[in-house]
């Protein structure tokens, strides 16, 4: 099993150089078809005059800037290619929903893994739609952090695993990872006892079916003492050097991400792994 067909989303040229980069040295390594998808934005607010008529002036000198947007990302995204040999297709569509439309969406469910940077939440340049398109591609997707700017192979993986729907996705969707990784560990923080398992051997059975795929795994357990499941991660990913984390996607409803915040949300934020979710 390996990802053949690798979708970049590359939605602003701020972040398109980074997600080409990752994008192309893991098709190269995959030998996989690398497609380079951007959403150019349709405007849809009308700019209203004191008459409440559009001013078709304003709406076109917007319509222009995200075009110009549009051909400034693929020509990012086309450099790249040529300056690591590498070949690739482009893809640019009009999008009234940004990466919601239909369209985007149709290209990403029929991808292996989609690829996209983490941005900046609290910039107006920011991956747009990210919560939508991660819950309607149905796809993995790799999240590359801003910290980091240079590729590089992949040697040691944590899989954060709670026993859940998403983690168990989160986990066989990252196998073509997992078998080329050094070490993989499966981390859980304060795991319950279970029907099959003890806390203390959270994980145990995963471990099993992955070394059946000829992942060796060790199991590892986390403690909070009052901090929250994201802390004690993000200190296991920093102690041991992790190249990429492997989780679910919001295991609660996004409302309640929207209102509470989560595991995800927070991690989301101050990234400093690669890191594979899935929905």
């Amino acid at each position: 099993m390996t990802y053949k067909t690798i979708v970049a989303v590359l939605d602003v040229p701020r972040y398109a150089r980074q997600v080409s980069d990752f994008a192309i040295f893991l098709a190269d390594a995959c030998d996989a078809h690398l497609i380079g998808l951007h959403a150019e934005a349709v405007t849809m607010t009308p700019v209203v005059m004191p008459m409440e008529i559009p001013d078709p002036v304003t709406i076109q000198a917007l319509q222009d800037m995200a075009h110009e947007e549009t051909l400034t990302i693929e020509q990012q995204f086309r450099q790249r290619l040529a300056a690591n040999g590498a070949t690739g297709e482009w893809r640019s569509l009009l999008a009234s929903a940004g990466y919601n439309t239909s369209g985007v969406i149709e290209t990403a469910r029929c991808a292996d893994l989609i690829i996209a940077a983490q941005g900046d939440p609290k910039s107006p340049e920011g991956f747009r739609d990210l919560d939508g398109f991660l819950f309607e591609s149905g796809r993995p997707v790799l999240m590359v952090p801003n910290i980091l700017s240079q590729p590089k192979p992949i040697r040691r993986v944590l899989i954060a695993w709670n026993g859940s729907r998403e983690a168990t996705r989160a986990t066989f969707d990252a196998l073509p990872f997992l078998k080329k990784a050094d070490e993989v560990e499966i981390f859980t923080v304060d795991p319950d006892d279970t029907a099959t398992q003890t806390g203390a051997i959270a994980g145990a059975e995963i471990a099993a079916t992955l070394a059946r795929h000829g992942v060796k795994a060790t199991l590892s357990v986390g403690e909070a003492h009052g901090m929250s499941r994201s802390a004690v991660i993000e200190n296991r990913l920093s102690d041991s050097s992790i190249d990429l984390l492997v989780m679910g996607a919001y295991t609660h409803s996004r409302l309640w991400q929207m209102l509470f915040g989560g595991t995800t949300k927070t991690l989301l934020e101050s990234m400093t792994a690669l890191t594979l979710l899935s929905r």
